[in-house]
């Protein structure tokens, strides 16, 4: 069902649930959130997007299948980069991401969002959650394990069987009747260890499974406790991996009314200049400031709390207009694979075109990646590519050493055509027909 369909629908249960759990026990930033989502507009404008969405979105399936899935074949996108898409990819929710180091709050940042403890939760001081949890609608109250997950055809989740086994068994979804999760669904991480616990206790590729859930989803958000502000080596490589995805990315400050104004003042500019040193950015990040769980906030001042409750309606803001935004989000995320798939048929191309005719093609193919740095220059110069759109380097030489290069296929022109008019032409022209109808 579309999210425009259930924000008509689920108006008068928003409010309903809104004002019973208000009679109960105060909770100012979640019920302003559920009484925000059920502000939305009705019927006739709800039926407009509904059908703007779905149709915006079948275009997208229809041009993915006729112009990028060829080219993504052929070259072995799915291989190096990402797996195919699938009707499940396009057709999912809006997806909240929470990463962070361990007892930040990102389990506890979910039950105050939902109001109630999901299926599986465990909160404590300690590292609790072990597992990478997606929180999700459902007709009950359960957990699914990762590898039912994982061949679910209606789940957009298929790709993450990838990781293996290893992972699959730290992966599982929670399911729960809830209005919010009509709209939106949530990924708790595990916090990142410190050290060689990261590296030895976790028996998949963390940093992997952390960039797949990153490109999926709409929102990032980075939380950090006021107590433990460095970054660590470990946790600077989770958000290395976000590279692309900057502007999904929002930092929370989260248990901020731990520390009285002072202190505050002294860890938010500690915080901004920890960040600049791993983003390396010119732009400055935004910080969210606030504390978010079901205890009443600690008066720390009234320019705390009126801070407090500033930045708790930013950050309502933009989760708020997470299902507004969705669709523009998964263009934007089709027209970058479209371009990086274009990059990758060029390199891989190119990388066939070096290759010797008859003799010593094993000396030339390790030459090639040895120096595919070298190679990816040579590329970049010959299409006038933006440095920053090629692939990480490292990795691309990991798939490639496992891969014959002269079983590759040569640069195919009309492939290549095809995918600039869908940039150029099909995208625009079903955007134009589609939101002014």
């Amino acid at each position: 069902m579309s999210i425009y369909r259930v924000l008509s629908r689920s108006s008068r249960t928003f409010t309903l649930l809104s004002s019973s759990h208000s009679l109960l026990k105060p909770q100012p930033f979640s019920t302003t959130f559920f009484h925000q989502f059920s502000s939305f507009p009705h019927q006739s404008p709800n039926e407009i997007f509904k059908f703007q969405h779905s149709e915006i979105i079948d275009g997208l399936k229809r041009l993915y299948i006729q112009k990028l899935m060829p080219l993504e074949v052929t070259y072995r996108f799915n291989d190096f980069v990402s797996p195919l898409l699938t009707d499940s990819d396009f057709d999912a929710k809006p997806m909240v991401l929470l990463l962070g180091q361990y007892s930040t709050g990102k389990t506890t940042f979910i039950k105050h969002m939902l109001q109630n403890s999901y299926p599986g939760a465990h909160i404590g001081p300690e590292p609790t959650t072990d597992k990478f949890v997606v929180v999700m609608s459902g007709p009950d109250e359960r957990t699914i394990p990762g590898n039912t997950v994982a061949v679910q055809a209606d789940m957009p989740f298929g790709g993450l069987t990838s990781f293996g086994t290893a992972f699959l068994s730290k992966f599982e979804c929670s399911t729960m009747p809830h209005p919010l999760l009509e709209h939106i669904t949530f990924v708790d991480s595990p916090g990142v260890l410190s050290g060689e616990k990261q590296r030895l206790e976790r028996s998949y590729d963390f940093t992997g499974v952390t960039s797949w859930f990153a490109a999926k989803s709409d929102i990032i958000l980075l939380l950090f406790d006021p107590h433990k502000l460095d970054i660590s080596d470990e946790f600077k490589r989770v958000i290395t991996s976000l590279k692309g995805h900057d502007d999904k990315i929002r930092v929370v400050l989260n248990k901020a009314d731990q520390v009285d104004t002072q202190q505050l003042m002294r860890i938010y500019g500690a915080l901004m200049w920890s960040l600049g040193k791993v983003f390396n950015i010119p732009e400055i990040m935004r910080v969210y400031i606030g504390s978010f769980n079901d205890q009443p906030v600690n008066n720390i001042g009234v320019l705390g709390n009126e801070l407090f409750e500033r930045e708790q309606e930013d950050l309502l803001t933009d989760l708020k207009d997470i299902p507004k935004k969705a669709c523009d989000r998964k263009i934007n995320e089709f027209v970058k694979r479209a371009r990086a798939a274009k990059i990758h048929a060029y390199i891989i191309s190119h990388l066939k075109k070096e290759m010797p005719i008859v003799i010593g093609k094993a000396k030339a193919q390790q030459k090639l990646i040895d120096n595919l740095e070298v190679e990816f220059a040579k590329v970049q110069r010959e299409f006038h590519l933006p440095a920053g759109d090629f692939p990480n380097v490292d990795h691309f030489k990991e798939v490639l050493s496992v891969y014959n290069i002269d079983k590759f296929e040569k640069l195919k022109p009309k492939m290549i055509q095809d995918v600039d008019d869908m940039l150029a032409h099909d995208i625009p022209n079903l955007l134009k027909t589609f939101r002014n109808s």
